[in-house]
């Protein structure tokens, strides 16, 4: 039997409200949903034991009054806008055949983006996607006993001012060698041609192993008033 997934096409959603609306789904949910969102107002979102201080210029920042989220999952820091495309999957660990841990799910996720894409020198390195050895996306996840999230920040183009609202973080990935933010990234812009040809290469790879029901934000807002644990917040500056 082909397993349902459920649909939420968003455009230029608040990712503040896109991050509350996924928590709730998957703390009050059983369903399976794939969460897509063209582009968010100005935001700079970090995981959740992230530190302000460490990784944001707050000077800066709050001179330019850009939100600072703190969300319910891991990962790291990312400044978002109209130009970064969002993909959410929010599944039952039941509907795979291998345990939900991190690197699995990864490694399921880099499968499934092969094969959708067919992109030349796409691949997963270390929790990053990458085309060649430049970035193009950032992962973060969230596994409870019954469920997880994988949810992706892709750079479907970036504005080179925004870098200067960050600090150079403590850790980074091997791969990024020291780089520069510009001499670390690409933008999938460069390989996909529109924002709608991403989505439906994403829904037509997943309609290969699931019953896709599309379903509206207002459809599943009601989510937000059933009782669970919020902790995704706005940081004061």
């Amino acid at each position: 039997m082909t397993d349902k997934l459920h649909i939420i096409h968003l455009k230029n959603t608040p990712i503040l409200d896109q991050l509350k609306l996924e928590e709730a789904l998957l703390r009050t949910d059983d369903r399976n949903f794939c969460i897509l969102n063209e582009g968010s107002t100005k935001a700079i979102v970090m995981g959740i034991s992230g530190k302000e201080a460490e990784l944001v210029d707050i000077e800066k920042t709050r001179k330019a009054g850009i939100p600072v989220i703190k969300r319910f999952s891991g990962g790291g820091t990312v400044i978002v806008d109209a130009d970064t495309f969002f993909v959410s999957f929010l599944f039952r660990k039941d509907r795979f055949s291998f345990p939900a841990f991190p690197e699995r799910i990864l490694n399921w996720s880099e499968d499934f983006y092969k094969g959708a894409l067919n992109l030349e020198g796409f691949a997963l390195k270390e929790n990053d996607y990458i085309i060649g050895n430049l970035k193009c996306g950032g992962n973060a996840q969230y596994i409870k006993k019954d469920r997880f999230i994988h949810h992706t920040t892709f750079l479907w183009d970036f504005d080179e001012e925004n870098m200067k609202y960050l600090l150079h973080p403590k850790k980074t990935p091997k791969y990024r060698e020291e780089r520069s933010h510009l001499d670390f990234l690409c933008t999938m812009k460069e390989h996909i041609p529109s924002h709608a040809a991403f989505a439906d290469l994403i829904k037509l790879e997943l309609g290969k192993e699931h019953e896709l029901i599309e379903v509206s934000y207002e459809d599943v807002l009601e989510s937000l008033e059933r009782p669970h644990r919020k902790t995704t917040t706005v940081i004061p500056l």
